[in-house]
């Protein structure tokens, strides 16, 4: 048990997969699901871990230590979620089930950035690309990206927090740390081939 409290991690696998075509947390990767390297990844770097399901698996799931169905946004599955994450955890990470590639590096980044302090922790990669803001087909306005970040998961969050801030809607401070080029999120199959080549 770590001394400064438990660490416990919410696995996001509830979406619906409309951008992919298909469930792609259950798409065959290597010699396992995407689910469950993401799974494995999370419970190597945590104490405990709650998976988030929708309806259709909430009982066929026996790889964590408690499985809850999801809501009808991110969000309320996230908070499905971290009601099952036991009162003592001091730090909650939250990760989607649709990064497989998450390194054991990058888990203890996040966990690391809010054990020495902060409310919150993110991954995030600078954006190489112009952004631009549309409105009804037309640019509007060229957005500064040296101001903005890809961010990506595991996150994880002072679990007093997080439950705060999915109690009241209130926030903190949230830091960011090095996120990882191959921590590749999947919607599309490029995107599985890719995956495929990096965890191989």
């Amino acid at each position: 048990m770590d001394p400064e409290g438990p660490v416990w991690a919410v696995v996001v696998a509830a979406g619906r997969g409309e951008r992919f075509g298909a469930l792609k947390q259950y798409e065959p990767l290597g010699d396992r699901r995407v689910l469950d390297w993401s799974l494995a990844a999370a419970k190597a770097a945590t104490d405990g871990v709650v998976l988030v399901v929708a309806p259709e698996h909430a009982t066929d799931e026996e790889r964590a230590d408690a499985v809850v169905v999801g809501g009808a946004t991110r969000s309320a599955s996230v908070r499905a979620g971290l009601a099952l994450v036991p009162a003592e955890a001091t730090v909650v990470v939250v990760h989607d089930a649709a990064r497989p590639a998450a390194s054991a590096a990058l888990f203890g980044a996040v966990i690391a950035a809010v054990r020495s302090g902060a409310d919150g922790a993110v991954p995030a990669l600078p954006l190489s690309d112009t952004v631009k803001r549309v409105h009804d087909g037309r640019v509007v306005e060229t957005l500064d990206r040296t101001e903005l970040v890809a961010v990506q998961t595991p996150q994880a969050f002072r679990a007093s927090a997080l439950r705060a801030a999915h109690a009241t809607g209130g926030g903190g401070t949230v830091v960011v740390v090095p996120g990882d080029p191959d921590n590749v999120k999947v919607t599309s199959r490029a995107d599985l081939e890719r995956l495929a080549r990096v965890l191989a």
